[in-house]
């Protein structure tokens, strides 16, 4: 029989809002303690928070959830936050974890196995000053958690100082803060934790200052340990101009660092005196990324001597790279994309693994056999497969020639179709960063929108990163230039080989992507409308009013302070706003402390008195990133509403969002 005929937009779908963010997130800062693989996980359901999953390695024991609500395993480092915890196996008591809970952001000390299932105990004391005092990436020495503290010394986001501190295991620290030991000065405005060699003799550490950004150029930092201080730190790797991404030592004491002074982020092995560094794997591949959060980890090295690497353009796989021959072998098995988080046991592998049929999971592979297995965080389908898209991974021609790397989600249902003579509406979505990427996978807030017959198209425009620094660095100087450019350059391609309907173009985009979705309003008359998500939406603003990590981003992305008013007028929607004429939702979180909702107000007052149909949704308690299951369910929900109604779709499944203007 054939499949009903439908128009574009209204089939039916089991995929709704409520099922899309039950699922949303993934696994995160994987590390095994023991025996034992440990990971976060989210917690949509329970208002957001992510908690502790541990599961024993070596049989096939259930994942055991650690800490019940509310309890928030999550840092605000930078406020992106970075890796939240750290753990080691004492012979006879059981594993010792410590952590850092999001509410009050204190490290804690926690028993998991100690008789009677004690408590977790604060290690860290409480500030009140401006945000206070913050931890990440941290990692147990002897009595001590040597961590990144972050210190906040005034009101203002920029008034802050960051160090490398020592945290007594005692508990001493957590009413006086006299008792943290700081083991650097807070000469460098930013840094990753500590990476102690096996001989505990040395520590490697990254750093990097105001105006760069991680990716521009970073410092590999080396010091000797002597009784329980840093002595004589030093660079030995990096500078302006090179980006250090990751630091590792090998189980014999080797110095591995991930760098992409050749133009591309590949592994090296790094003389500890002479800082010379020899390339590993020469290839046109990333085996880095954007250093975002401290504690990501690209490569990993195993007791034998081989280390784990993800690398690829765009997308990362997992390989076995031998360091010494160069060769690089791949992990057999479906996924096409994995996550900058890696764990080693002994000959086993563990990682954050998605494709576009499955969702990030834990993947173990055993080195010594090949096999690969899922261990945690697998889901069972909440839907039959057939209602999943798939992802077409294609390069376009923008201006001047320029490649540009899109992934296309044609609308996809296994008992609806279309009339033959109608094309699809299509939505751009451009990614946040704006210096990241998206891979090819399954998603099931990109699946809700093709189930229902309106295609997706992701583009890692120019500035992405997954390309290679020449591709990163297309950006410079060009933010809502370049970027809006590709995107049109995308759904212009798709309109013109038929794929798309060329009258319901749409772009959406969160973040640095709520930018680029609003200055292409303002820029083109090509889209029908567009859903705007904790933007960035005035570069002046921004610079004034973000956090302290990307407050000097913009004179990389647009130009030098200086500039930056001139440059605001031209490129900022909220100068721009008597361009926009198309309809728009937006939608913002009234604790993002990265793209304030000032952002938001200002172009609402802008629209005022003008007829364009628009609506501000805003959440009370969401941050930057909705993570809370009843934020998702009415962002999604208003994102389709605005895109029925423009579009002249009939839908009766999701309310109504009212439009003004």
């Amino acid at each position: 029989m054939a499949a009903p005929t439908r128009p574009y937009g209204s089939w039916p779908s089991p995929i709704d809002a409520a099922l899309a963010a039950s699922l949303d997130g993934r696994p995160e800062y994987l590390g095994t303690v023991g025996p034992e693989v440990w990971w976060t996980e989210p917690r949509p359901r329970e208002a957001g928070r992510r908690t502790l999953v541990r599961r024993r390695i070596t049989d096939a024991g259930p994942e055991i959830t650690e800490l019940p609500a509310p309890w928030n395993v999550r840092s605000r480092v930078t406020e992106y936050g970075g890796l939240p915890w750290a753990g080691a196996e004492r012979p006879k008591d059981g594993p010792l974890l410590v952590f850092v809970h999001f509410a009050d952001q204190r490290l804690y000390a926690y028993e998991p196995d100690a008789p009677g299932g004690r408590e977790p105990r604060p290690l860290t004391p409480v500030s009140t000053v401006g945000g206070g005092l913050r931890w990440a990436d941290p990692v147990l020495r002897g009595g001590e958690v040597w961590c990144v503290l972050e210190e906040f010394t005034g009101p203002a986001p920029t008034d802050v100082r960051r160090v490398l501190a020592a945290v007594p295991l005692d508990g001493s620290a957590a009413e006086d803060r006299s008792a943290v030991r700081e083991l650097t000065d807070d000469r460098h405005r930013f840094g990753t934790g500590p990476r102690i060699s096996p001989d505990g003799r040395h520590a490697a550490w990254l750093v990097w200052d105001h105006p760069r950004m991680p990716w521009d150029g970073t410092e590999l930092r080396l010091a000797e340990i002597d009784g329980d201080a840093l002595v004589g730190p030093r660079t030995v790797l990096g500078g302006p101009e090179e980006a250090v991404a990751q630091v590792e030592w090998t189980a014999g004491g080797t110095l591995l660092a991930v760098s992409d002074r050749g133009g591309w982020w590949n592994p090296y092995r790094v003389d500890r005196e002479t800082g010379e560094a020899v390339n590993l794997c020469p290839r046109e591949e990333e085996f880095g990324g954007p250093l975002w959060k401290p504690g990501l980890r690209w490569i990993a090295a195993l007791p034998d001597g081989l280390v784990a690497v993800l690398h690829g353009q765009g997308s990362s796989v997992l390989g076995v790279l031998d360091p010494d021959s160069g060769d690089l072998v791949d992990a057999a098995g479906p996924w096409t994309a994995w996550q900058p988080t890696l764990a080693v046991n002994g000959t086993r592998i563990y990682g954050v693994a998605a494709s576009p049929r499955s969702a990030y999971e834990v993947v173990e592979l055993d080195t010594a056999t090949g096999h690969a297995r899922v261990v945690g965080a697998r889901a069972t389908d909440p839907v039959d497969p057939a209602y999943y898209p798939e992802p077409q991974s294609r390069t376009f021609l923008g201006p001047d020639n320029r490649e540009i790397h899109a992934h296309v989600y044609p609308p996809h249902h296994p008992a609806c179709r279309a009339a033959a003579d109608e094309l699809p509406p299509y939505v751009v979505w451009a990614h946040g960063g704006p210096t990241d990427h998206v891979p090819p996978v399954l998603d099931l807030h990109i699946a809700y929108f093709t189930s229902r017959g309106i295609g997706v198209v992701e583009v890692n425009y120019g500035g992405s990163t997954g390309y290679g620094r020449a591709y990163r660095e297309r950006l410079r100087e060009q933010w809502g230039v370049v970027d809006v450019e590709d995107c049109a350059a995308v759904a212009r391609a798709l309109a013109a080989e038929g794929t798309a309907d060329p009258r319901r173009l749409a772009i959406r985009g969160a973040s640095a992507g709520g930018w680029t979705a609003a200055a292409s309003l303002a820029a083109t008359d090509l889209y029908a409308c567009a859903a705007i998500i904790y933007p960035v939406l005035d570069l002046l603003g921004f610079a004034e009013e973000t956090h302290d990590l990307e407050s000097r981003y913009i004179d990389g992305l647009a130009g030098p302070p200086g500039t930056l008013p001139v440059l605001s007028r031209e490129r900022s929607p909220v100068a721009r706003a008597d361009r926009i004429n198309a309809p728009f939702v937006l939608l913002q979180g009234l604790d993002d402390p990265v793209c304030p909702p000032a952002q938001a107000e200002r172009l609402l007052a802008a629209m005022r008195g003008r007829s364009v149909p628009h609506a501000y949704v805003a959440f009370a308690g969401e941050g930057h990133g909705f993570r809370r299951a009843e934020t998702m369910i009415r962002a999604l929900e208003s994102e389709l509403s605005l895109y029925a109604q423009v579009f002249g779709i009939e839908r009766a499944d999701v309310p109504r969002l009212a439009l003004h203007g």
